[in-house]
């Protein structure tokens, strides 16, 4: 998300062999991202949990929506693996980009979702932007 060089634009440079010749520009925001796994992850966990919070493109609005393990099935999106979606909320530092995210995640639901809070606070709490 803080990527503001298209990244095709990067990817035609690699290809050609002009990298050395683009600008790679990166916002000076912060962004966060909280990964929402379902319950019994890292062992056995189960599959195939209906996913509510986000829209029929799988999307969150002020969010971007990494989709690790779900699947598309009878019209909505449902679990189909241990790490379930990134939740990443871009800002003007760390703590509202965090604020953001765990704000969106209270909107998204599954059986046995789970997440962690820790480790953004320990990055806060480093004094990491």
């Amino acid at each position: 998300p803080l990527l503001e060089t298209p990244l095709i634009d990067i990817i035609d440079a690699v290809i050609d062999g002009t990298l050395d010749k683009i600008d790679v520009v990166f916002s000076s925001e912060a962004c966060a991202c909280v990964m929402l796994a379902s319950g019994g992850y890292p062992a056995s966990y189960k599959k195939g949990f209906p996913i509510s919070g986000i829209d029929e493109n799988g999307s969150v609005d002020g969010a971007v929506i990494y989709h690790s393990g779900t699947a598309f099935k009878d019209g909505r999106f449902v679990t189909n693996g241990g790490r379930v979606l990134g939740v990443s909320v871009k800002a003007s530092d760390l703590s509202e980009a965090l604020s953001g995210a765990y704000s969106v995640v209270d909107k998204i639901d599954f059986e046995g979702m789970h997440y962690r809070t820790d480790i953004g606070a320990r990055a806060l709490a480093c004094g990491d932007r």
